[in-house]
């Protein structure tokens, strides 16, 4: 596969690029058209991503289209003990159980954003792999060793933890393991780059620094190179990824098409140029040209582009035609949801779910129970009333005032 030589020039203009610990190194690594290994490490705390959490995905998938070796690293190791970076108090503690049903989750969101077959897949680790059977005093004199708690304090991503006084050693080893983990991709994958998102950017110069030391020790020469992009942050200072109505989830069964658009139409107007930077290919003099001139039509642009990326262009119509409410009560213009016939009967909770309506079943029991669901110009009264196809067959299902589909029974 050809290496895309212009990917930082690309990764500079659309403001991908926050921190670097050498960019003159990195432009280099990019622009030899030799393949770079990189890696972006996700510890599993939970079982599914909001888009706040897929900025660094976002870039790595520009980094494999681009024609570079892409792993993801999954802290099996790490989320058993959890990230400090922010926190005021000491994150929950997984149990491994826990940890390993998240991982399993969430390796089927991210094939949204990487290709894991093709020319060029991107292959997910788990540091517990590693981790596992690495004698704790041969693991502190291998590497604790090389780590200054003074420096370590001052740090930003202790700084919270040590103002509250609740620091504690359990934490402190987290940042030695994520180092860790570049020295040992290096020397198992060849990966010379990691990215990741700039509140990381302590726990990446640690890896590097690492490296420096370890090859002051040994005699070796091995460069590696950490870099961060920008947070997606709202105006008044918290990451983004959640609405009012809650979390934006990249997971189809977690959100409707409907919903997960709006989410993406409320980005705030300071957000959306980022935003379109992240998401789309969209050239940003385009973006900016829009954002200037018409925020509202930009956001629309937006929130199609996006639900299209990562739900596929059916929903992005859907949720589309829902928001701008196209369509009179008659239907004739309302967005079209086919449903098989061998499905039916089913229960009118079902249906609304099965069309997009409600983000789970008892979402949508609770829906029409709060008298929130009209169908053929009826209010539903009861959740489990059965209905057959031909009564399904272009019956007009409202959600709200705004949210409408017709059903078409094949």
């Amino acid at each position: 596969m050809k290496v895309d030589t212009s990917l930082f020039r690309t990764l500079k203009e659309r403001g991908l690029l926050y921190q670097c610990t050498d960019e003159e190194g990195l432009k280099k690594m990019l622009e030899s058209g030799k393949p770079v290994t990189l890696y972006e490490g996700t510890d599993p705390t939970a079982d599914s991503l909001h888009i706040g959490h897929c900025v660094p995905y976002c870039i790595l998938r520009r980094f494999q289209k681009a024609g570079h070796k892409v792993i993801i690293l999954m802290g099996g190791a790490t989320a058993c003990i959890g990230d400090p970076s922010g926190k005021q108090e000491m994150r929950k503690m997984l149990t491994k159980e826990q940890v390993d049903e998240n991982i399993k989750k969430i390796k089927n969101t991210l094939k949204v954003f990487l290709d894991f077959d093709g020319e060029n897949p991107a292959i997910i680790v788990n540091n517990a792999d590693w981790f596992k059977g690495y004698d704790y005093v041969d693991f502190m004199r291998d590497i604790g060793v090389h780590f200054n708690v003074n420096k370590m304090i001052t740090n930003e991503i202790y700084a919270g933890r040590l103002k509250e006084g609740g620091l504690t050693f359990f934490e402190m080893g987290y940042m030695l393991m994520q180092a860790y983990d570049f020295v040992h991709l290096n020397k198992a994958y060849g990966c010379t780059l990691q990215y990741g998102g700039q509140d990381q950017w302590g726990n990446i110069v640690a890896g590097v620094e690492l490296q420096r030391k370890l090859n002051f020790q040994k005699g070796t020469d091995v460069q590696l190179v950490g870099a961060t992009n920008p947070l997606l942050m709202t105006p008044d200072g918290k990451k983004m990824g959640k609405t009012e109505k809650g979390a934006i989830w990249i997971d189809k069964d977690k959100i409707s098409a409907y919903d997960f658009y709006q989410g993406v139409y409320q980005t705030p107007d300071a957000c959306v140029e980022m935003m379109f930077a992240l998401f789309t290919d969209v050239p940003m003099d385009e973006v900016r040209k829009m954002v200037k001139e018409d925020i509202v039509g930009a956001k629309k642009v937006l929130s199609f582009e996006v639900t299209k990326f990562v739900r596929g262009e059916q929903d992005a119509v859907l949720a589309q035609k829902m928001s701008e409410n196209l369509f009179a009560l008659g239907g004739d213009d309302a967005p079209i949801v086919k449903v098989n016939k061998s499905e039916f009967p089913m229960m009118i909770c079902d249906l609304v779910f099965r069309c997009g309506l409600s983000q789970s079943k008892s979402e949508a029991r609770r829906l029409i129970q709060g008298g929130a669901i009209t169908f053929k110009g009826e209010k539903v009264a009861k959740f489990d009333t059965q209905v057959s196809a031909d009564e399904a067959n272009d019956g007009l299902l409202k959600k709200g005032k705004k949210s409408f589909v017709k059903v078409k029974v094949v």
